[in-house]
């Protein structure tokens, strides 16, 4: 396949201007396109409370693109990622997306965050530019169904509705909600929500917490104050290990459950010995354990490569989307690679098991996978599933 020069050219002014935005980020010294190249953008957090959810889901993606590279890329094309930070900002993720945009790349991917991705989605639909593998289970961005956008992990709802199941199946139902105060909060509340009204329950407090803060005095005593046996959180790392610290200061003995955006390595790094017991919801296949062929292809390739990457659940994220986006250019039809075959070459690739981890994309269905367990922190910084 070679990509047209209307689906892959980069002006030189765009070009520039994006390469001198993204240099911070130490992004490949990258020229103007040629045709043995497709270039990806992303706009993600590098820096702030929720940066190493984008330094990890970039490093498991680059992984498995450079290994890809290494062996003649997809058809002799190498697959290459422009980062840009937008500290999980959705006014800066708007910003980075009309540079990408403008510079031609041939896919937005890899975006981190609810209220980064609704700020981009847009502009990728007008601008005709696939996006794909946002790190975000949002019903928003999922509905009304979007030819241009592919998900690789499953959505909020499915996530909270199993960790409410396996609460109440514990015999937990005064259920607490501590959530972000933005879509990506929302999100996870109303999948709480949803999901408790189902048993005929609803959350018995709920209080929130500002994006990239970690204020949460009054909302540590707003649930405390209602006794709830468990406290689902709904936000990133930093806010969430200070919460739980704040709450079991305050006297609160119940559990906390997250959702896996939280970022599990690095909420058990905040929380060390405090995180012994903390339950994250995940939709990816442990990285830990080699039980599955995926892990052994991910763990093997981190030991190729020097150990540099470090195997957590969000690279394992960002390898298995990367994985999902190479599957859609070797499936797309025609000679000349173009963004409308790419996407028929996504929806061509039906149900698929990337070495154990199923998934399954049709013309009418985007999301590839609906997966969803339960690890939990042990409390030396390690994560057991």
């Amino acid at each position: 396949m070679n990509p047209t020069k209307s689906s892959l050219r980069i002006s030189r002014r765009a070009f520039n201007g994006l390469v001198a935005g993204a240099a911070v980020l130490g992004a490949p010294a990258l020229r103007a396109q040629s045709g043995n190249r497709i270039v990806l953008g992303q706009s993600a957090a590098f820096t702030g409370p929720a940066a190493q959810l984008g330094i990890q889901f970039h490093a498991g993606a680059k992984l498995y693109f450079d290994a890809l590279n290494a062996q003649g890329g997809v058809g002799g094309q190498r697959i290459e990622i422009v980062q840009m930070d937008d500290g999980y900002e959705p006014d800066r993720c708007a910003e980075n997306t009309t540079k990408l945009l403008a510079a031609d790349v041939f896919a937005l991917f890899g975006y981190i965050g609810t209220p980064t991705s609704l700020a981009a989605l847009p502009l990728a639909t007008k601008g005709q530019a696939p996006f794909v593998a946002p790190f975000t289970g949002a019903m928003g961005l999922r509905q009304p169904f979007n030819r241009l956008a592919f998900h690789l992990r499953a959505s909020y709802n499915d996530e909270t509705a199993l960790i409410v199941r396996q609460l109440t199946n514990l015999g937990l139902n005064k259920i607490a909600v501590f959530h972000q105060n933005d879509s990506y909060g929302k999100a996870g509340l109303d999948g709480t929500t949803l999901a408790l009204a189902a048993r005929s329950l609803k959350p018995v407090a709920t209080a929130t917490v500002e994006r990239n803060s970690v204020d949460v005095a009054a909302a540590v005593a707003t649930i405390t104050a209602a006794k709830p046996d468990a406290v689902v959180q709904i936000s990133a790392y930093k806010s969430c290990a200070a919460y739980i610290r704040a709450a079991r200061a305050a006297g609160y003995g119940g559990t906390f459950y997250n959702v896996s955006f939280v970022g599990t390595q690095a909420l058990a790094d905040e929380l060390g010995k405090d995180g012994a017991g903390v339950v994250v919801s995940q939709v990816v296949p442990t990285p830990y354990s080699a039980s599955k062929p995926i892990t052994r292809e991910f763990l093997e390739l981190i030991g190729k490569g020097g150990n540099k990457v470090q195997p957590n659940f969000s690279s394992m994220e960002g390898f298995l989307s990367a994985k999902l986006f190479a599957e859609g250019l070797r499936r797309a039809p025609g000679k000349n690679l173009t963004r409308d075959s790419f996407i028929s070459g996504m929806e061509a690739i039906g149900d698929q098991s990337f070495g154990g981890f199923q998934v399954s994309i049709s013309p009418n269905d985007h999301v590839a996978s609906r997966f969803a367990e339960l690890s939990m922190l042990t409390g030396d910084g390690k994560v057991r599933t």
